[in-house]
């Protein structure tokens, strides 16, 4: 860990940080995840023939939307303006899960790491949602932030 956990005041009360002194720069973060599925569970999202419908194309747009609500739901984080919000399913056959990456983008005094964490999450859960009906059995799981640039604390990686 680089320094004090910034969401706590001297007293150790929670708070949103004050970010009005810090220049705005372009941040950039990476989040995955994934959701394992029966064979054919899968098989259904890559035919495109689950009841539901296009399964992946509702998953997109559900993590476009937390991406842009996610002031609104965690609680210490700042409202940004996002300039670019993208997800990736990726099926993998081998490992039985469907792979989710979100890409989110801004210029401004805060990362958007959280946003593209959320992104990843709620695509996860639509997923579920749409799918429950085949296979109750599905887990979400691996999330985390791959990669995340710009700001003070600059450019991050996992390994």
């Amino acid at each position: 860990m680089s320094g004090p956990l910034t969401h706590f005041d001297e007293t150790g009360a929670a708070h949103m940080v004050d970010v009005s002194a810090k220049p705005a720069t372009a941040r950039t973060a990476v989040a995955r995840g994934s959701v394992t599925m029966s064979p054919e569970t899968l098989a259904l999202v890559m035919a495109g023939t689950a009841a539901k419908g296009d399964v992946l194309g509702v998953a997109r747009i559900a993590g476009i939307m937390a991406a842009k609500r996610t002031s609104d739901l965690v609680p210490l984080c700042h409202p940004l303006a996002l300039s670019k919000v993208s997800l990736e399913f990726t099926p993998d056959t081998t490992a039985g899960k469907v792979v989710i990456q979100a890409t989110v983008r801004t210029t401004g005094p805060t990362g958007v790491e959280m946003e593209a964490l959320t992104a990843v999450s709620v695509a996860g859960l639509t997923i579920y949602d749409m799918l429950k009906a085949a296979d109750r059995g599905m887990v979400i799981g691996e999330i985390r932030l791959a990669f995340k640039d710009g700001g003070k604390s600059g450019r991050y990686e996992a390994e």
